[in-house]
């Protein structure tokens, strides 16, 4: 293969893939400038070993700026695993269960999936998994009323997913529910200010909001560390985990250092209020979009419409493929809808500007007044 040291401009188009994410244009640029000789050490970062005092920096400094942002409490841990969120849905048990019970919220795909997982550690006898209310009647486009939930009485902790990416379907406020929150955020983390405080673990895989795919972030209070189970995987064991400082085998290094340099971007814009006020405009502009028409329709309720996921439907679903067709030849990518939805579907997270939104909605727009 003949190396080539000239970069042509790169053509960034409108990428609103759910995951793997679009992520800043300047944090690419900077990696692929660094990519063969990482601040003039003549290596590239992944090649680092990460115990080097050069790398053992870049996972310090991305924590410590992760831990700025989010404004993170010192009773709480930070570790930098591999895995994706995913994996956690057998951790978080292993973990946390202790031979009691946990509550469960089924809002959607990955919340089902999370119980799921977790009701295999039931059947092995190692604690009780209680759903306390699901989405399912209505499709999962809304959140069931507390009041109808069953809440158990001194609970392990609670797990819910506080943004469903696939159904578009949010929550807002944490439930108030007397007993350790343990939210999935992996695609909301970061675009919106949240007080820490007030869970007792948040985790979120990294290719929405933070980087590529491949690494999680956990954020876990102290108090809830060093329950785990006789059973549980030394690698899933989160105080082995975080007396390893993130590190008992190798981690997902570069993976970790381009979470560092969006870190950095992000604190550029302003950090996450600045970046909040700026998601909501978009999604106010995108749902106005639909709201405005009889050709587009979004079937979340409004109190719980993700404002970094939203589907939306064709009045003729015949035109589904042609809107899909005609939207990627007018250089708006990724736009179809998860095969359990069906439509369309834009994900609009913190590297998605408001101007992508906008030539979307101008599309959008576009296509109704040729179809409609």
């Amino acid at each position: 293969m003949t190396q080539n040291t000239s970069h042509a401009t790169a053509k960034r188009l409108p990428n609103f893939c759910a995951g793997p994410a679009t992520m800043p244009t300047e944090v690419l640029e900077r990696a692929q400038a660094d990519l063969l000789d990482w601040q003039g050490r003549g290596l590239s970062v992944m090649e680092m070993s990460h115990r080097s005092a050069d790398y053992v920096d870049i996972a310090e400094r991305a924590e410590a700026k992760l831990r700025q942002l989010m404004n993170i409490p010192n009773n709480y841990k930070v570790l930098f695993l591999q895995g994706g969120a995913s994996l956690q849905f057998s951790a978080i048990p292993l973990n946390l269960l202790g031979g009691g019970t946990a509550d469960y919220l089924n809002t959607g795909a990955w919340s089902g999936k999370a119980t799921k997982e977790a009701q295999r550690y039931e059947a092995l006898g190692l604690g009780k998994i209680n759903v306390v209310a699901s989405g399912k009647a209505s499709n999962f486009t809304d959140v069931p009323d507390i009041k109808d939930w069953t809440l158990s009485d001194n609970a392990a902790y609670f797990h819910y997913c506080a943004n469903e990416t696939i159904h578009g379907l949010q929550i807002f406020q944490p439930p108030q529910v007397g007993a350790p929150l343990v939210a999935d955020m992996s695609s909301c983390i970061l675009s919106q200010p949240i007080d820490v405080s007030q869970f007792g673990m948040i985790y979120a895989g990294a290719q929405k909001n933070i980087g590529p795919a491949g690494l999680v972030i956990i954020i876990i209070r102290e108090d809830l560390v060093d329950k785990a189970s006789e059973w549980c995987p030394m690698l899933l064991n989160y105080a082995h985990q975080i007396d390893k400082e993130s590190m008992s085998n190798t981690p997902a290094t570069y993976s970790w250092y381009l979470a560092g340099l969006v870190f950095d971007w992000l604190e550029e814009q302003g950090g996450v209020e600045a970046i909040g006020k700026i998601n909501e405009q978009k999604a106010k502009l995108l749902y106005d979009a639909i709201d405005n028409s009889s050709f587009y329709a979004n079937p979340v309720a409004n109190a719980h419409r993700s404002i970094m996921n939203i589907p939306f439907t064709l009045a003729d679903s015949a035109l589904d493929k042609v809107f899909l067709q005609a939207s990627e030849q007018a250089g708006l990518l990724n736009l179809k809808g998860h095969r359990d939805v069906g439509g369309m579907r834009a994900s609009i997270y913190n590297a998605v500007s408001l101007d992508w939104v906008s030539q979307l909605v101008d599309f959008m727009q576009e296509f109704e007044r040729k179809h409609g």
